[in-house]
């Protein structure tokens, strides 16, 4: 029998059975294909060629491949098989049965799904006559047949020992059997391999990949540990002995870490008691003496980070002195008199290398100002790091915030005024109306009592807003004068010298004691027409009292707008009052009038 099998690696081996060899002579085709495959002339009992159409320069028949000795199953490595070769599947002939190929021009038998682990196959298409010895008979050839389960309805369940037999199995699909010589319908059929879902192979498999998880966690387990850095070595118990050698390592750098670590275990450990306490004052002192080696190895480690710094310096200065050298040297060229000598090309290239080093030196000297400013700022006192960039930055929000809401509570306040200026013109016209005999006052005085009216919502809308105002500028007062307060504390502290100097030269009779009888009565309100003075000298057009105020409350928010505004009318030779505008532009506003009042006086 000659046999085309699947072995693990995929190759095909061709099993010659000795029944094959027992064939009747009077069947001349058979014989001459299995002398062919043999690799012999097909010759007759009498030595004489039983096809015509031999070629026995090729020693094969037309169309059938010979047996070579590098053919599968000969001990020699067969040549790799295209993929796409087609496979010739030829006639079986077992003892009991024979096997005849299926079409090649028909498609391939299908199949389901390959399950996990499958070693069963489900064969269907069995003679009505065939037996289990038959089955076994012809699927034996694809490997060792562990059970056989048989069905009375022409079909059967084969478990084989290794999963790549199942693979040889489904070679058989499509293979139309017979039994004997006989054409009877019960001893033919048409085979149907396919795989088959068994527990048995699931739960072979479900084990094998348990196993190989195992292996898995096991290998990684092992490159864990090979890769874990060592444990420290374990520490000795403690003794009169090992206490001595602890003291020694403490007395030296290069060894103290690890007697440290010694005498902290010990410590936790519980070693201390009052025949031990002795020995561990001694030990934890040594470590104690040990701080001082420390501090001096920073202080020397500063010194030499600040000489690198010094030396990085004067080395960046030297650097940014040849940088200006070369720039000065391109701008030199760039002048009218030496320019007029170079070509197109040249001229471009010394312009392109005089902005690079431009470039270069703006980023050097950047680096050498920003040096020097963290020098300046590690100088400075304690108090002056706490108010650093963050707290400027506040201040200049708050501040920015603080005089837009000013500007909008000023602009509102002079609307005010503005409103209440026109309603008292509107009663004036009012009154003057009532006093003269018009036909049409009655109609006047109505229209004018709606417009006082409209006036009078108007104004309580801008109040309220105005109201709304002052509030979020109340707030941003109070944290203006938080920060303030920290800023003047800082001052009071460095003109705190000077004060004191300037205090002693003083005379010891009180300033207000000189004012009495004058219209300024304080220091503080001498300082406030002085502040007053040169605010309005600046603003020869005037300005209104609430923006004489909002000026005053950026050096003191405790300034009263009324008792600003009495001061100015007792001086009436300095501040004069005065109204400007028409209609519902009409405003007061104060003028300095100082140098008027001196001439007067």
């Amino acid at each position: 029998m000659f046999l085309v099998q699947y072995t693990a690696d995929n190759t095909r081996t061709l099993n010659v059975d000795s029944a094959a060899m027992t064939l009747p002579v009077s069947d001349p085709t058979a014989w001459a294909t299995a002398m062919n495959n043999l690799g012999m002339a097909p010759l007759g009992i009498a030595g004489q060629p039983i096809l015509p159409d031999f070629d026995p320069a090729l020693g094969m028949m037309t169309g059938i491949p010979p047996i070579t000795p590098m053919m599968p199953g000969l001990g020699i490595v067969p040549p790799p098989i295209p993929p796409d070769m087609p496979v010739v599947k030829e006639i079986i002939h077992c003892k009991s049965c024979t096997l005849f190929p299926p079409n090649p021009n028909l498609p391939p038998p299908a199949t389901r799904e390959r399950p996990p682990g499958c070693k069963t196959v489900f064969v269907g298409g069995l003679p009505e006559n065939g037996t289990e010895q038959i089955i076994v008979e012809v699927f034996e050839q694809c490997g060792e047949i562990i059970a056989i389960r048989k069905s009375k309805k022409n079909f059967c369940h084969i478990r084989f020992a290794e999963e790549f037999m199942v693979d040889k199995a489904l070679y058989l699909s499509g293979y139309r059997i017979r039994l004997g010589s006989s054409t009877d319908k019960k001893d033919t059929g048409r085979l149907h391999v396919d795989f088959a879902q068994a527990r048995d192979d699931l739960y072979e498999w479900e084990c094998k990949q348990r196993m190989l998880a195992r292996e898995e966690r096991h290998r990684r387990r092992m490159e864990e540990e090979r890769l874990r850095p060592p444990s420290p070595p374990p520490v000795v118990h403690y003794s009169d002995h090992e206490c001595s050698i602890v003291a020694e390592k403490l007395k030296d750098d290069s060894k103290f870490s690890e007697a440290v670590q010694t005498l902290l275990t010990w410590i936790e450990r519980g070693e201390v008691n009052r025949r031990s306490a002795n020995h561990f004052y001694s030990m934890i002192q040594s470590a104690n003496s040990h701080i001082r080696r420390l501090v001096n190895e920073k202080v020397a480690h500063e010194k030499e980070m600040e000489e690198a710094k010094e030396k990085f310096k004067q080395a960046l200065s030297g650097i940014l002195i040849q940088f200006e050298q070369i720039v000065a040297v391109y701008h030199s060229a760039s002048k009218q008199k030496a320019w007029d000598h170079f070509t197109k090309a040249q001229r471009k290239n010394i312009s392109v290398w005089c902005k690079q080093a431009e470039e270069i030196r703006n980023i050097h000297n950047d680096e050498l100002m920003g040096i020097r400013r963290e020098e300046e700022m590690e100088m400075s006192d304690d108090e002056i790091e706490e108010t650093t960039e963050t707290k400027e930055t506040e201040e200049s929000a708050l501040v920015t915030q603080a005089e837009a809401l000013k500007e909008e509570n000023d602009s509102l306040r002079w609307q005010l005024d503005a409103y209440r200026n026109e309603v008292e013109l509107l009663k004036q016209e009012q009154g003057k109306a009532q006093r003269e005999d018009d036909p049409n006052k009655e109609q006047q005085l109505k229209l004018l009592q709606q417009a006082l009216q409209g006036m009078q919502q108007h104004l309580l809308q801008v109040q309220e807003e105005y109201k709304k105002k002052e509030a979020e500028l109340d707030k941003i007062k109070d944290d203006k004068f938080q920060v303030e307060k920290m800023l003047e504390n800082l001052q009071d502290q460095e003109s705190c010298g000077s004060k004191l100097c300037a205090s002693s030269q003083e005379s010891d009779v009180p300033l207000e004691k000189t004012l009495v009888g004058t219209p300024v009565k304080s220091e503080r309100e001498a300082l406030l027409v002085g502040i007053i003075s040169t605010f309005l000298h600046v603003h020869p057009f005037g300005a209104s009292i609430e923006y004489i105020c909002s000026y005053l409350h950026r050096l003191d928010s405790k300034i009263c707008t009324s008792d600003v505004e009495c001061l100015m009318t007792r001086l009436g030779h300095t501040f004069r009052q005065e109204m400007t505008g028409v209609g519902a532009s009409l405003e007061k506003r104060w003028k300095f009038c100082g140098f008027e009042g001196l001439k007067l006086t």
